[in-house]
């Protein structure tokens, strides 16, 4: 019997087509996995079903029964549970009562009823017992707790629903091996009393351990889906990737490359902090070093911790020949390191201020300055602008006044004023146009041929592959392998990234 039927579902944002067509089968009793490179539109998908995206084409059955889902409680309504990559937690709220968050039971119609409430969760806690760890209890705040414990309550909360159709998108990123496997019976006991489970995960031996049928989604378009037993992970990697995976980037478009052992300007040693471990590399002067892999697999976090914004438990840095002790991004920023996140909101922009106060804070900084005039800041900022090719009407408009493009420009040229050593880009792209991009890739390039050590993570393939000497692909927070040359092809990032970790 089948669970869920999508056809020909699409949904685009303005001009961007996230998603072309999507079609999905899912059978009660199975699990089926969802899996595409990154920004195929499987989390799009996965987005209506749950009803926090509305699609604009595309027909619906829910029981072989035509259904339209208006939003995230009609989804529940109709028997859809869903577990975010994305956790969905309130961190000031106790285990049980982010738990039973969705459905809160209630006396008298206004009172949380405390004793179903609980009787309730311990049910789910239960299914967990001697894996989630010391401290994990019904009465502790999740913000309290570890990552992969928060994941467990995540995984409780959907549970909770007793949704007919579960949705699990990267539900065991943060999970041990104990943890998953328990994980693994559960949803094992689930497809046994008919449940239907869309499963996302980019750990091969999971797919395989857990999965009946996969289905792939390349470029917003569903490819095809196939029994996993009658497949292997070459073929599936194949077909996400397409029919030109194997050719390796155009040599023409990418730097020439760079000999680390002459001068390198950043060296990391067996770096190990939150989200990542072990991790060693070199970046050479004029080099760009991409880092690839699937989104979340460590390469954010050890950007942020290299300059001075994350835990490291372990390991060495050396800006050149010099040991740098990541206390602080002002020790960073005075070390000639710069950062720069695709996060505008949270990294970048001073919200409320000029463009001017925008793009001047580290010139303040790195020279120390108490007050600047005008007229000579404006001499100093003006050339950072426009090797950008940044649109505004006058310095001192507000920031919210540009688009996301030429904001992410402004946060880019802030660290181009006095030039830094060492240019940390963090996903700088997302959010932003096409031409916006071509800019600053051109400046990207111009930098490394100026002597700049580059470090590069983006989430798009095209844009590694265009323009790093070297690939260092992530996978569950250390890297799997190192690409160069004719090896950075679409199909050795993805295997690479999918393998078992």
């Amino acid at each position: 019997m089948s669970k869920l039927k999508l056809s020909g579902v699409s949904k685009a944002y303005g001009a961007t087509l996230a998603l072309r067509r999507g079609d999905l089968e899912v059978m009660a009793g199975e699990v089926h996995v969802l899996m595409g490179s990154n920004g195929s539109g499987k989390s799009t998908l996965c987005k209506i079903i749950a009803g926090s995206v509305r699609p604009d084409a595309g027909r619906i059955l829910i029981d072989d029964t035509p259904a339209t889902i208006t939003g995230p409680r009609s989804a529940r309504a109709q028997g859809i549970g869903i577990f975010y990559q994305e956790l969905s937690l309130a961190a000031h709220r106790s285990v049980e009562e982010n738990i039973c968050l969705a459905a809160l039971p209630v006396r008298a119609g206004l009172f949380v009823d405390r004793v179903s409430l609980k009787e309730r969760a311990a049910r789910y806690i239960a299914l967990f017992d001697g894996v989630s760890g010391e401290g994990f209890a019904a009465d502790a705040l999740v913000g309290n707790l570890r990552p992969d414990q928060r994941q467990l309550v995540e995984i409780m909360k959907a549970l909770a629903s007793e949704a007919p159709l579960l949705i699990f998108d990267e539900p065991t990123s943060a999970l041990d091996r104990a943890q998953v496997e328990r994980f693994f019976e559960i949803l094992g006991n689930l497809k046994r009393r008919g449940r239907g489970i869309i499963f996302i995960s980019h750990r091969m031996d999971e797919i395989k351990a857990i999965g009946d049928r996969v289905t792939i989604i390349r470029d917003g378009e569903t490819i095809t889906t196939l029994n996993l037993d009658e497949t292997d992970a070459a073929t599936v990697i194949r077909l996400m990737v397409g029919g030109a995976g194997d050719m390796p980037a155009s040599q023409s478009s990418v730097p020439a490359a760079v000999d680390i052992a002459a001068e390198s300007a950043l060296t990391v040693r067996n770096l190990s902090g939150a989200g990542f471990r072990d991790v060693s590399f070199e970046v050479g002067r004029g080099e760009i070093l991409g880092f690839g892999g699937l989104h979340g697999q460590g390469q954010s976090a050890l950007l942020r911790a290299i300059f001075g914004a994350g835990a490291i438990t372990s390991g060495e840095i050396r800006i050149g020949s010099e040991r740098f002790d990541a206390s602080s991004p002002r020790d960073a920023i005075r070390r000639g390191l710069a950062y720069v996140s695709g996060d505008r909101s949270r990294d970048g922009v001073i919200s409320g201020r000029p463009i001017i106060e925008n793009v001047s804070p580290i010139h303040y900084l790195r020279d120390r300055l108490m007050i600047a005039s005008p007229s000579r800041l404006r001499d100093r900022v003006l050339p950072a602008l426009q090797s950008m090719h940044t649109k505004f009407a006058s310095l001192f408009d507000p920031i919210s006044a540009l688009s996301g493009g030429n904001q992410q420009k402004v946060i880019i040229a802030r660290w181009l004023i006095d030039r830094p050593d060492v240019l940390l880009l963090d996903d700088p792209t997302k959010g932003i146009d096409l031409s916006a991009k071509a800019d600053l890739f051109t400046l990207i390039r111009q930098l490394a041929a100026e002597g700049l050590g580059i470090l590069l993570y983006s989430s798009e393939d095209a844009e590694l592959l265009g323009n790093a000497n070297r690939i260092l692909v992530f996978n569950g927070g250390s890297v799997s392998r190192e690409l160069t040359g004719a090896e950075r092809t679409r199909y050795n990032l993805y295997q690479a990234a999918y393998e078992a970790a």
